[in-house]
């Protein structure tokens, strides 16, 4: 027999969009119980560039653990890069992260894909070419070198490194060009002149250039 339906109650929703309900509420509380460190970490995108087991000589014998190098960056501009030590392999990742974290550096990007201009850079035996690229061209860089670029947000570069293929020493040597990368806004700033000097100096040298060709 069917039941008839009680007019005091009125119109419930169904389990179905009550369920709908919970789920949207959940996720509205968990967004506002983020915290802002959580917030920082999710925009951030790190890389693994490289892992070694390294072993310490004691008493008893030899004592392993693993390093890590790790870049960090926010596809904006900002990157940095870390290392850590631990006998476990995501504790020195861990590590590597952190310390990456506290030592970014912010470049200028042209057009936000590419380099103001071409840079050089150089660590020990390495020494890094770093070469503003048209659009299209793409990252053409060795392993550790584009872990820096693609975690900087960097879409068409071309660089080459030479002397040297410790990442290690790369990396250090592609931070010491990147930090001298300056775009005109701040040249202008140093100068005391107008970013439309700078810009058009740097347009006439490039169709000098290009006529001799």
């Amino acid at each position: 027999m069917a039941r008839n339906p009680n007019p005091e109650r009125g119109d419930r929703p169904n389990r179905g969009e009550r369920g709908e309900r919970g789920e949207r509420g959940q996720r509205r509380s968990n967004q506002q119980n983020e915290t802002p460190r959580d917030r920082e970490e999710s925009e951030f995108v790190d890389k693994l560039v490289h892992i070694n087991r390294v072993a310490k000589v004691v008493k008893g014998g030899r004592r392993f653990a693993f390093a890590a190098l790790v870049v960090v960056g926010d596809a904006k501009g900002r990157v940095g890069y870390g290392s850590g030590k631990a006998r476990e392999v995501p504790e020195a990742i861990r590590k590597a992260t952190d310390q990456a974290k506290r030592n970014m550096i912010r470049v200028a990007l042209r057009e936000g894909r590419t380099l103001h201009h071409d840079a050089n850079g150089h660590f020990g035996a390495g020494r890094v070419v770093l070469r503003a690229a048209p659009a299209g061209t793409g990252i053409i860089a060795g392993g550790p070198m584009r872990a820096v670029f693609e975690t900087m947000g960097v879409q068409d570069v071309v660089a080459k490194c030479i002397g040297t293929s410790n990442p290690h020493n790369m990396i250090k040597a592609t931070f010491d060009a990147l930090v001298n990368v300056a775009s005109p806004r701040q040249v202008a700033a140093k100068r005391g002149k107008k970013v439309g000097e700078i810009v058009g100096r740097r347009d006439g040298a490039a169709a000098a250039a290009n006529a001799k060709e």
